[in-house]
């Protein structure tokens, strides 16, 4: 028996036991016994690049090899790395592009707006763990399907009252005590106006903030610009609203675990400060069962041995035609990043585009060069996690002929280019572990706090928390809505704003790809009608599927439907140099079945 771990792009990391002899059979070493249907079953159903090819014709690993040699020998060159394994040797290929003088990619296609809003207000953004999720009374989950992308926490809910804050009614939010189906675009709003109100009934935590956060009279001040009619009119709420969600905030121990759907806009940042300052109010900070939960910094505390000093152009608006060499690597581009018209017309002016990856996909089939990567089940790695702070050794599970490893990737274009200075594969792999805590079975990161922020705020725990003190938007942001408003407006349609949330049976554009749109029935559209869903970067048609649970206002497509990212802008928030995937309003046409 083996232990490893899934390298899948997931905060869960959850550990597996596998038998080579039974494989693909797992065994899960997880919260709830159990393992997600893309370890179980999907990703072994996609169809998987075996053989490498040159220009579309089937060649020699050594062959692409070679081709991919003299590829990365032209300048400028950029590695493009998606996020689809999670394993640390991912990044090995950044110490081959630090030798040739190559670029690498900067920002987020995912969590960085509220990865920059964390570091504005606590300075460090350290991991909530999961035990003291359990010692709470109240949860309150903001903006987080964890019953798609987070399952393994959801045993530490039972027993607790749980609020849910998101414009769907979730799975969680059905069972919930309180739901507020508030308005996309309107996280910042709810979080200020709640600080407001705490304010004003004197349920503000004093004393904590005389110590931890001094400035809080500057932050009251602050929200008094926000009128209170006018937030409750834009979130579609009354003050009875906000007077039941605050009895749920005022008892003793609240968790807020918050999600990627508060933060996907050009003010995520904003978002996610006004939430960490609405906690700093409440005084949720370094107190058992108390905090703020969201995608951690996997890598602090560490060093980490393939830091380099490359060059960074921006992840969510790559200019793919600058360079004359492209590897593009575990990911997906043409499909995944946003503004897919522009993607695909920038990848098209690629000379030398390299594929290196395990799934044939949108990209794949653009690349002139594709070279089959092997599995995390195929290879050894190690597995950090955003979601906890278990750090676990993933071993080699079965032995495989097809594909190479990035460090085997890495070492022969080492070798053909007469590189030095790349070390033993197992000596970077020591290097990570080497800095962990070890505990039974597993690793702890060498960052991890039982109870974070207790003793203060900043890398050194010796700072206070800074209140958020700035604002500059509309409920509508005018900057990026202001062309399709007057668009829109003269054809007269109706708008509505666009929701992404992750499938469950899909990471991204891997695995099982849709084709639905989901309307709310009361809009009149007929189940499995075929529509064109446009906005200002594109259009794409679509499949109804009826869904009662989200709101009249909104469209939702999964982020793995094919033809969604069409519709997505392809500008960074403010902050974080993030995508802001629903920083768009899209209209609604019906077509001609004739």
């Amino acid at each position: 028996m083996i232990h490893t771990a899934c390298g899948l792009d997931c905060p869960d990391a959850c550990a597996m036991i596998a038998d080579p002899a039974y494989f693909p059979k797992l065994a899960a070493d997880t919260s709830n016994g159990a393992l997600c249907s893309l370890l179980n079953k999907d990703m072994f159903q996609s169809p998987r690049i075996e053989i490498p090819r040159i220009g579309g014709v089937e060649v020699t690993m050594d062959e692409a090899l070679d081709a991919a040699a003299d590829a990365l020998k032209a300048s400028p060159s950029l590695l493009w790395r998606g996020s689809g394994n999670f394993g640390v040797m991912q990044e090995v290929t950044d110490l081959l592009f630090e030798k040739i003088g190559g670029m690498l990619t900067k920002g987020s296609l995912c969590d960085g707006a509220g990865d920059a809003g964390i570091l504005k207000g606590r300075g460090v953004n350290r991991t909530l763990p999961w035990e003291q999720v359990a010692k709470a009374d109240v949860v309150v989950v903001w903006g987080h399907n964890i019953t798609t992308t987070n399952t393994h926490i959801v045993p530490y809910l039972e027993g607790k009252k749980i609020v849910v804050i998101d414009p769907v009614v979730t799975a969680m939010a059905k069972k919930a005590d309180l739901h507020l189906q508030i308005a996309p675009r309107s996280d910042f709003y709810l979080a200020i106006l709640l600080a407001r109100l705490t304010f004003l009934e004197g349920r503000e935590a004093k004393g904590w903030m005389d110590e931890y956060a001094p400035e809080y009279e500057n932050f009251y001040d602050f929200t008094t610009d926000f009128r209170i009619k006018a937030i409750l009119s834009h979130l579609g709420m009354g003050l009875d609203d906000m007077g039941s969600l605050l009895t749920y905030l005022q008892e003793e121990r609240v968790v807020f675990l918050v999600g990627n759907g508060v933060q996907k806009y050009s003010i995520g940042h904003y978002a996610m400060w006004a939430i960490d300052s609405l906690a700093a109010v409440l005084g949720l900070w370094g107190r058992e069962g108390c905090g703020v939960g969201y995608l951690g910094n996997s890598k602090l505390g560490f060093d980490n041995p393939f830091q380099t000093q490359c060059k960074r152009v921006s992840k969510v608006a790559t200019r793919f035609g600058d360079f004359q060499t492209v590897l593009v690597q575990g990911g997906n581009p043409a499909e995944s990043m946003p503004d897919s018209n522009r993607v695909e017309d920038e990848l098209e002016k690629v000379k030398n585009l390299v594929y290196f990856g395990l799934y044939e996909n949108e990209t794949s089939k653009r690349s002139s060069i594709v070279i089959p990567a092997k599995s995390f089940f195929e290879k050894d790695d190690v597995r950090l996690s955003y979601g906890h702070h278990h750090v676990r050794k993933m071993n080699k599970v079965i032995e495989s002929s097809i594909g190479i490893s990035e460090y085997d990737f890495c070492r022969a274009i080492f070798e053909r280019l007469g590189l030095e200075g790349l070390k033993a594969e197992q000596y970077y792999i020591d290097a990570w572990l080497g800095q962990c805590q070890k505990h039974e079975d597993h690793y702890i990161s060498p960052e991890y706090q039982e109870n974070p922020y207790k003793e203060g705020f900043g890398s050194d725990d010796d700072e206070k928390f800074v209140w958020i003190d700035e604002f500059d938007d509309s409920f509508e942001n005018v900057k990026h809505l202001r062309k399709f408003r007057k668009k829109r407006d003269k054809t007269d349609q109706e708008s509505f704003w666009l929701l992404t949330p992750k499938a469950k049976h899909a990471l991204n554009t891997q695995f099982r790809r849709g084709d639905s749109v989901q309307l709310h029935p009361g809009l009149g559209y007929s189940k499995d009608e075929k529509v064109l869903i446009s906005s200002e970067y594109g259009s794409h048609e679509f499949i109804v599927h009826h869904n009662k649970d989200i709101r009249t206002d909104c469209v939702l497509i999964e982020a793995n439907v094919i033809g969604v990212n069409k519709l997505t802008p392809s500008i960074e928030s403010e902050e974080g140099e993030s995508a802001c995937y629903q920083e768009v309003k899209v209209t609604i046409e019906r077509i001609s079945q004739g």
